[in-house]
């Protein structure tokens, strides 16, 4: 299966006013091919019978902080019996790397990475919800369509962060790039949802007045990131801002402002700047 893995989607320091944390922009994703076996499998082969709620997965992995509750965290049942959840052993057709998981790591396609559990202990199929720090506290998000909250009036209507919100950004050019005028520029970049599928990505050369439809590379699979293409000649020297949106087959597309507290699930119209001299 090829897959995204992606960090919360916390590009934190995008947000306005940035929330705390670690301070990551788009940095925090990968796409790779993992190879391993059907979560699914594992219940079944052990006999599991009804009454099922949830699948607790905690890993190996140790906090140096000694207050810190160990990490854990649950899929429901049903989720993690969907045939598409792995237990991954394998990356890119090679052994797990250490600090990507070794050795086994869970995969959860089209959902974030925390619940990507590396270094997987065991598999602990519960009769009740998990409650921890991990799920009821941390990682969570507001319940609304938007994901968004207000900076002095905080939603107390919260879920565990989920499933992966669509999103596109720039690859090229680099911020505050230089750009030859009259001559054609490759602009490029990724987008990426849960797995519904990228149906088309727009881009913006004039701060979002006018859009122009990109070229899709070729899908690898519902789960994976796609590439994005448009050649673009400039006509005026100076700064430009650049935009880019998608849209996918359920009809998502990116909004114009978003903003919670955890700086989690990122869904805004991404832009960078270039200069054509």
């Amino acid at each position: 299966m090829i897959a995204l893995n992606q960090c919360s989607g916390n590009a934190r320091s995008l947000f306005t006013p940035t929330p705390p944390g670690g301070q990551w922009t788009n940095g925090a994703m990968g796409n790779a091919r993992w190879t391993g076996v059907r979560l699914s499998d594992l219940p079944t082969k052990a006999g599991v019978g009804g009454g099922a709620i949830e699948v607790a997965l905690p890993g190996l992995d140790e906090s140096p902080m000694p207050t810190l509750p160990k990490y854990v965290k649950s899929l429901k049942f049903d989720h993690a019996n969907d045939g598409e959840v792995l237990v991954a052993y394998a990356m890119n057709d090679a052994p797990l790397p250490l600090l990507n998981g070794f050795p086994l790591r869970l995969v959860v396609p089209g959902w974030y990475a925390t619940y990507w559990v590396k270094a997987l202990a065991h598999v602990e199929v519960l009769p009740n919800e998990l409650h921890n720090l991990w799920m009821d506290r941390a990682y969570r998000i507001p319940n609304n369509d938007s994901l968004s909250e207000d900076e002095e009036h905080l939603a107390t209507d919260t879920v565990p962060i989920n499933r992966f919100s669509i999103h596109s950004i720039f690859v090229r050019p680099e911020p505050l790039e230089t750009i030859r005028l009259g001559q054609a520029y490759p602009l490029e970049g990724l987008a990426n949802d849960s797995g519904h599928g990228i149906t088309g990505v727009e881009v913006s050369c004039d701060g979002g007045q006018s859009w122009q439809a990109a070229q899709l590379d070729p899908e690898l699979g519902r789960y994976s990131w796609r590439r994005w293409r448009l050649s673009w000649t400039p006509k005026q020297r100076g700064p430009y801002a650049l935009k880019v949106r998608a849209t996918n087959k359920a009809g998502e597309q990116q909004f114009d402002t978003q903003w919670n507290h955890g700086g989690y699930a990122r869904r805004v119209i991404e832009s960078t700047t270039a200069t054509v001299i």
